[in-house]
Parts: C-alpha cells; sequence; structure tokens
C-alpha cells in the first residue's frame, strides 16, 4: 500500500486561508487522527485528499498518484479503487439494501462480468465480519444507527483501498456504538492493509491513531500523544 504525502496544500474560502502550507506523511498501513475545532479545516483536508476538492497550492500524492493534478474520469477512478469514505452521516441510498449499498463502488470502478461476482462475494463477506450477515437483504429504516454505519465501513472496504478518508464517523452514535464501531474501522482497516486519517472531536478514538495532529492556523500540529 502506498504512502500518503503532502507538502505546502493551500485552500482559501471566503478569501481567508483555511488551510496555509499544511504539510502531512501518512505511512503505508498506518493510521493518523486529526482534531480541532469546528471550522478549522480538517473537513477541508479530507476532501483534497479525496479529490472532491481542488487545491490552491501545494501537492498531495498517494503513492505515484499526484492526486493534485486529478480532474474528471481521472478523480472518479482514483475515488472508485484507490480511496474509501467514511462520513458521520452513512450516506446510505434508502431504496437499496444492505449489500447493494455496500455494492455502490463496484459500480463506480465499472466492474464487468467476473468482476460484478467477485464483487458480490467480497461485499457479503464484508458484511459479515461487520456482523451483518442476516441483514444483507434489509433496507436502511430498519437497520439501528450503528448498524447502518458499519454497512458503511464495509462499502468504504469494497475496492480494497489503500486509504480510508473517515470524517467523525462516530459523531452521530452513542459512546458504547461508537466505541465499537470505532473498533471494527480499525480492525477491518488493518486486515485489509489499509492507511486511516481520522477526523474526530472523541479525543479516545484519537488515541488509538499512531499519531494525533491538532489543526491549527491552516497547519498541522503535533500533539505529541
Amino acid at each position: 500500500m502506498p504512502d500518503l504525502s503532502i507538502e505546502g496544500l493551500r485552500r482559501i474560502l471566503g478569501g481567508k486561508a483555511v488551510l496555509d502550507g499544511l504539510d502531512l506523511r501518512l505511512p503505508e498501513r498506518a493510521g493518523v487522527a486529526v482534531v480541532g475545532p469546528s471550522g478549522s479545516g480538517k473537513s477541508t483536508l479530507l476532501n483534497l485528499i479525496g479529490a472532491l476538492d481542488e487545491a490552491d497550492g501545494g501537492a498531495i500524492r498517494l503513492g505515484d498518484i499526484a492526486v493534485t493534478d486529478l480532474d474528471g474520469e481521472a478523480a472518479e477512478r482514483y475515488r472508485a479503487k484507490s480511496v474509501g469514505f467514511v462520513f458521520q452521516e452513512h450516506h446510505l441510498l434508502k431504496h437499496l439494501t444492505a449489500l447493494e449499498n455496500v455494492l455502490l463502488p463496484s459500480l463506480a470502478a465499472a466492474c464487468a462480468g467476473s468482476d460484478r461476482a467477485a464483487a458480490r462475494e467480497r461485499a457479503t463477506r464484508l458484511l459479515s465480519d461487520v456482523g451483518l450477515a442476516d441483514k444483507a437483504g434489509a433496507h436502511p429504516a430498519t437497520l439501528s444507527g450503528g448498524e447502518r454505519q458499519r454497512v458503511a465501513v464495509a462499502r468504504a472496504l469494497l475496492n480494497s483501498p489503500s486509504l480510508l478518508l473517515c470524517d467523525e464517523p462516530t459523531g452521530n452514535l452513542d459512546r458504547d456504538t461508537g466505541d465499537r464501531v470505532m473498533d471494527l474501522l480499525l480492525r477491518t482497516a488493518a486486515g485489509c492493509g489499509a492507511s486511516i486519517l481520522l477526523v474526530t472531536h472523541n479525543m479516545e478514538h484519537a488515541r488509538r491513531a499512531d499519531r494525533v495532529y491538532e489543526m491549527r492556523g491552516g497547519r498541522l500540529a503535533d500533539v505529541g500523544l
């Protein structure tokens, strides 16, 4: 799995430098947590790494992929094959079953023939891994908040991404459910060999990462926990 490398990243929004020369290196199979107040640029950072937004300066690389140079179909392929997203809101499609929601990234990756069959097999296995084998045919409205977020974790891992971008993945869950989802996220990511960049307000969860950084003035400061 490739390293994530960020150098001199800048993003200006509303005339303000939300990210101002930010640097970060995330080694393969490692976990980094980013903390900081709302509006400090944490989600902006994830959006740039995920090629959901365009930087105003600096460079992002994931292995040999120059993320800041991607646009259009190249950005879509990158998101489909290299990055998994887990958000505070699970963003499941209510008219699809749990299994069908997990399979969505395979559609973005344009799988065909035997690849579709392999994707379905992997989706079924991931649902089992997150303890929802018996919920494959269930729709989101019939699932608890924790179950919906576990489906979202399985979906993020479907295409064996190099990097998981997690934006407050336990923010809408009670403490016990949030702890279980965090356990699951770390365990399944380790099993898949994916690195994790976690944005969170939960310091207990942040401390479980290999390094913890705080967003300060558009840059990352090592908290040293």
